[in-house]
């Protein structure tokens, strides 16, 4: 058998349309002939629409990241192909852009307000779009739709996010699983910090989040094809895999994620204040302070579901906690099903005998019965409450749970609502809790409200995922408190519609991040005192920052553009702001048990949402009319055709709305290569499209040989320019059969293919290819493709499986693709 390795990717194709079609069904009937059953025109070649580029683009702006993806697509058969297009995006990002073309027709979105009741939604079941929470820490993005025979599509999503730091380090990631290699895939990351930029780092691609993903080269350093530029404040990242590196990691086009990790200087503890246009942004992550005593119970679900791995890892991840605990910390254990377990019925001192007993009870835990969510919190609410109470304590202490479960309520209070009113009220907002959420049966909203009111985090778990990693990173996130009670003061005269200024904690390695717009847009200075306390002090910190006009720092070569509320503001600080104030009035929303304070809630983050183009769960998308697409694909800014997290469909198609021609452009053909045939020797198709001619052959080759396709753009090609005629030649007479796959009406005569000045004997046949899977219409060339292509069969053979980036020499000829 041979193997080909064909790299044909990334242009377009030529083949007769269905109109065509059906001149060859007329011209059948003029002549009275009998049609061969081998000419079913309807019988097209079907492949997966071939993605020619996948392209991210992002620049990060003080934490702010824009970023754009672009795919486009083709189709190679000879009939109309379902295709998707998918995408992973952060969980905190805000879909603001997304256009569509097919042909020359632009499908764009439109943000608008979503009704509370969407039952007279368009679902449709050809092109469509969707969003959807699939992967931890992911939203999923699909859009799928229908691309004519030979045409191709192009598909265009933007996002926003504002990083978060955590471990010291502000993490952005592009997800790059296009599903198949790609001829053109390219990343680029631009990192614009005014305060300077520290310890950048791209570690190896990360796929954990998805089965069938590949590996990376290497352990340590950046994925293959990096490169990194770098200078004191602003930094250029580029992943530009060829598609052999992209095979050596997956073959199956999913890469992982592409992350940049980084920091920024920090000189004023007061933290950095940035004013633009009317507008500021305050962030504020002090270092180099003692940490606060934590006052901390485990609450660990034992209940029968927990069986097995899920809870030997939490146990290991436990052990390795509790070693990291700090001698003036406070600690205690809670085991829980059916029946709570209390360890102690006090908080302990963090000694080496207590580290001794505590592994001891975590060792001897067996799971079995139900889940007493409820009596579990209670339980460790008390625990804490009462050490504060009956303890004189110095020292500023932070009180926190740590609360692990796979499953939902099932013992005792099971009304969500119940639970999450006797929590908040027994915290009384003195506890945080982080919830930590394992596994698909588990009641995740319930989760996300206790920690959200009740000043703590939560996370999600996957099944396939080691939940003792997640623990100790989730653990590692808040093992140092450093403030407590802080709170951030701006004078109202000057400074308006701030975002939270109140926070209870403040963690080492995270940051506190404050926006709002200025009301006195005059004013030369922005006042600011920050108050908060530490171990046994009461800090204090007060400035003036400068309000001047300050050079928009948003113009990075190469970098999409960042739009503003439709008026093309690249301000990124108005933008931050937008997104942190939508941000928490959803979280104030979701905690919310008020109808008419949570339809208040929702009718301001809508309004906002669509004001700055935000795709989420109180906006959604309604697609334009499509229009003409004649300029770059710098000219388009759609928005986002999905509609929030929920799964909403939007037919792309409508009434009367039919895809486009094809785009008016130079026609780029391609050869199209299966793998092999099924006498092992490998078929070639190959389009002319001067003449709209489809033309087949094979090569013998010997077992185990490997050819080498390689595109040559500076000869032209082989076929791309070529006017091939047929013609039909009994004794001595020619017929041209350019329109008309039929033989002659009578006589002995044979078909020629006339090219190139060469003579090539063709037949008309149905070939399968892919294996057997699939057919195709075409003239056939005889006498192993002699006089159609260029040199000897011993010219394309290459020495390994991925020796396709060597271009043949200027002795020998090659099959340009």
């Amino acid at each position: 058998m041979l193997l080909l390795l064909g790299l044909c990717l990334g242009l377009s194709l030529c083949a007769g349309s269905q109109e065509e079609a059906r001149s060859w069904d007329d011209t059948s009937e003029q002549v009275g002939l009998r049609v061969p059953r081998q000419l079913r025109l309807l019988q097209r070649l079907k492949t997966k629409p071939l993605m020619t580029e996948f392209s991210v683009k992002s620049t990060i702006i003080s934490r702010y990241a824009f970023t754009t993806v672009s795919c486009r697509m083709l189709n190679r058969a000879s009939e109309d192909q379902d295709a998707e297009f998918q995408m992973q995006i952060p969980a905190s990002a805000f879909i603001t852009n997304f256009t569509m073309i097919i042909g020359e027709k632009v499908y764009q979105g439109e943000i608008t307000e979503k009704e509370k009741k969407n039952d007279d939604r368009v679902k449709g079941k050809k092109n469509t779009t969707t969003e959807e929470n699939e992967e931890k820490g992911a939203d999923m993005f699909r859009a799928s739709l229908v691309i004519p025979s030979k045409d191709k599509a192009i598909f265009l999503l933007s996002y926003e996010e504002l990083l978060q730091r955590r471990l010291g380090k502000y993490e952005h990631v592009i997800s790059v699983r296009p599903q198949q290699l790609v001829g053109r895939l390219n990343v680029e990351v631009n990192v614009l910090e005014r305060s300077g930029i520290t310890s950048l780092e791209v570690p190896p691609l990360h796929n954990s989040r998805q089965k069938g993903g590949g590996r990376g080269e290497d352990d340590l350093g950046p994925p293959p094809s990096t490169a990194i530029n770098q200078n004191e404040t602003f930094a250029k990242v580029v992943f530009k895999p060829t598609v052999v590196q992209q095979a050596k990691i997956a073959q199956n086009g999913i890469l992982g994620d592409f992350i940049i990790r980084y920091d920024v200087n920090r000189e004023q503890s007061i933290g950095d204040i940035q004013v633009l246009n009317g507008y500021f942004v305050h962030y504020f992550a002090p270092k180099d302070l003692p940490p606060l005593p934590k006052n901390v119970v485990f609450v660990l679900d034992t209940s029968a579901s927990m069986v097995g791995t899920k809870l030997r890892q939490t146990k290991d991840a436990l052990f390795t906690i509790l070693h990291d605990l700090r001698p003036q910390d406070r600690f205690s254990i809670i085991g829980f099903s059916n029946r709570i377990k209390v360890w102690k019925d006090h908080l302990l001192s963090v000694t080496p005998l207590n580290i001794r007993d505590g592994k001891i009870h975590i060792h001897h835990m067996s799971p079995s019965g139900g889940t007493d969510i409820n009596g579990a919190l209670q339980t460790a609410i008390g625990l804490l409450n009462n050490y504060v109470t009956h303890n004189d304590i110095e020292d500023r202490s932070v009180s926190l749970i740590i609360f692990l479960t796979d499953g939902k309520p099932t013992v005792g209070e099971t009304h969500t609502l119940k639970i999450l009113n006797n929590t908040k009220e027994a915290a009384r907002g003195r506890i945080c809790i982080f919830t930590i959420g394992i596994g698909n049966d588990v009641d995740f909203k319930l989760l996300e409200k206790l920690s959200l009111e009740n000043c703590g985090l939560t996370r999600r778990v996957h099944e396939e995922e080691d939940a003792g990693s997640q623990l100790i990173g989730f653990y590692d996130e808040i093992r140092t408190p450093l403030l407590s009670d802080i709170r951030i003061d701006y004078p109202p005269g000057i400074v308006e519609h701030a975002t939270k200024t109140l926070f209870p904690n403040y963690f080492n390695g995270s940051e506190i991040i404050i926006a709002g717009k200025l009301a006195d847009r005059k004013a030369e200075q922005l006042p600011v005192e920050v108050t908060a306390s530490n171990s046994k002090k009461f800090v204090v910190l007060k400035t003036k920052v400068p309000v001047e006009p300050q050079k928009v720092g948003n113009d990075v070569p190469g970098s999409p553009r960042p739009k503003g509320d439709g008026q093309g503001d690249p301000n990124h600080i108005k933008r931050l702001w937008s997104y942190l104030t939508v941000k928490e009035l959803l979280s104030s929303w979701v905690q919310s048990n008020d109808e008419q304070e949570k339809e208040q809630l929702r009718q301001r983050a809508q309004a906002l949402a669509v004001n700055y183009h935000f795709l989420t769960p109180f906006t959604s998308m309604k697609l334009r009319k499509p229009t003409l697409h004649t300029g770059g694909l710098e000219d388009i800014h759609g928005m986002s055709a999905a509609a929030g997290p929920e799964m909403v469909m939007q037919s792309l198609r409508g009434a009367g709305l039919q895809p486009g021609p094809t785009l008016k452009k130079p026609y780029d053909p391609r050869i199209k290569i299966s793998k092999t045939s099924v006498d092992g020797d490998p078929h070639f198709v190959v389009d002319f499209p001067l003449s709209k001619l489809t033309v087949c052959f094979n090569i013998d080759g010997q077992p185990g040989d490997i050819l080498r396709l390689v595109s040559d753009h500076v000869h032209s090609g082989q076929f791309l320019n070529q006017d091939a005629k047929l013609t039909e030649e009994p004794a001595g007479h020619s017929k041209n059969l350019t329109n008309s796959p039929l033989p002659p009406a009578g006589g002995t005569s044979e078909t020629i293919l006339k090219v190139k000045g060469h003579r090539v004997p063709v037949v008309w046949k149905q070939r399968k290819i892919y294996n057997g899977e699939e057919q195709i219409d075409c003239w056939f060339a005889r006498n192993n493709a002699a006089k159609l292509i260029d040199g000897e069969y011993k010219d394309y053979l290459a020495s390994h499986p991925f020796d396709t980036e060597m271009t043949l020499g200027s002795e020998t000829s090659s099959l340009n693709s």
